[in-house]
């Protein structure tokens, strides 16, 4: 009888669980939703396709200028459409401020032994 008990509350809490993970899922569904509505309002046609093409190359640096867009718009510091040009100087404000990546230096004038010289 106790087994039988185990087994129901154990598949009681499979199904809490997996309902969850689903609202989970519906929750972030409806945050993204949220966030392109309001950067569509917020970019015209141009800076919202220049905004895409970085974000399939630099997802993080999209991320920051639409939540620095998000911020500035919920803030009323955004007074009608942002353009490409506008958002072009929000990205080289961005790129200055973030630590450059490493540098790899090749120093090729040194001497390669090689074994054939021998």
């Amino acid at each position: 009888m106790d087994d039988g008990l185990e087994a129901i509350r154990q598949k009681r809490m499979a199904e809490l669980q997996a309902q969850q993970g689903g609202d989970q899922a519906e929750k972030q569904a409806r945050q993204q939703e949220m966030k392109n509505s309001m950067l569509s309002a917020i970019l015209d046609q141009q800076a919202r396709a220049r905004l895409n093409t970085i974000a399939q190359v630099k997802p993080e640096r999209a991320q920051k200028v639409e939540m620095m867009l998000i911020n500035m718009y919920q803030r009323r510091q955004i007074v009608g459409q942002v353009g490409e040009a506008e958002l072009i100087k929000m990205l080289e404000e961005i790129s200055k401020t973030e630590p450059k990546g490493s540098k790899v230096n090749f120093d090729r004038r040194r001497v390669v032994l090689d074994s054939d010289s021998d």
